[in-house]
């Protein structure tokens, strides 16, 4: 009995995901990894507002204690401080150290060129229905 191969939506995801994540650590230098690059984007591009570990944990869907681990060792690799805030000695407002700051550029080049590589020869509306369906998909998964 002969099995047809059935492709299913999570496993293309996935496997998608890690193609992109190893084609973006391929630049990186070597003591950051990828999820820290994207954490110095968001933080590059939220600069004019106070930034938290909350915030972080929100935008990239990660458990506290997983924002905690990857933001000590951003600290640690000095990328990131964490300073007090006025208004709650609780708080520690996420401040980019000149070290992140000058690594951005590169991070965001390395971004487009992967981006790019992954969209040569998909015309203008054939990612507009791909977007499309990721929408729906992350809708239907939120529920």
């Amino acid at each position: 009995m002969e099995r047809k191969h059935e492709r299913h939506v999570g496993r293309e995801i996935h496997r998608l995901s890690h193609l992109f994540k190893r084609a973006l650590d391929e630049g990186a230098p070597p003591e950051m990894t990828g999820t820290q690059g994207r954490i110095i984007g968001f933080l590059w591009h939220n600069a004019e507002r106070e930034m938290f570990q909350r915030d972080i944990e929100a935008e990239f869907g990660i458990r506290r204690s997983t924002a905690t681990g990857i933001l000590q060792l951003m600290e640690k690799n000095g990328f990131l401080r964490r300073e007090p805030v006025a208004y709650d000695a609780r708080l520690k407002k996420l401040v980019l150290t000149p070290k992140a700051a000058a690594l951005h550029e590169c991070i965001a080049a390395r971004i487009r060129a992967v981006e790019s590589q992954a969209v040569r020869g998909v015309d203008a509306g054939q990612l507009k229905i791909f977007f499309s369906v990721l929408d729906q998909v992350r809708e239907n998964l939120e529920e």
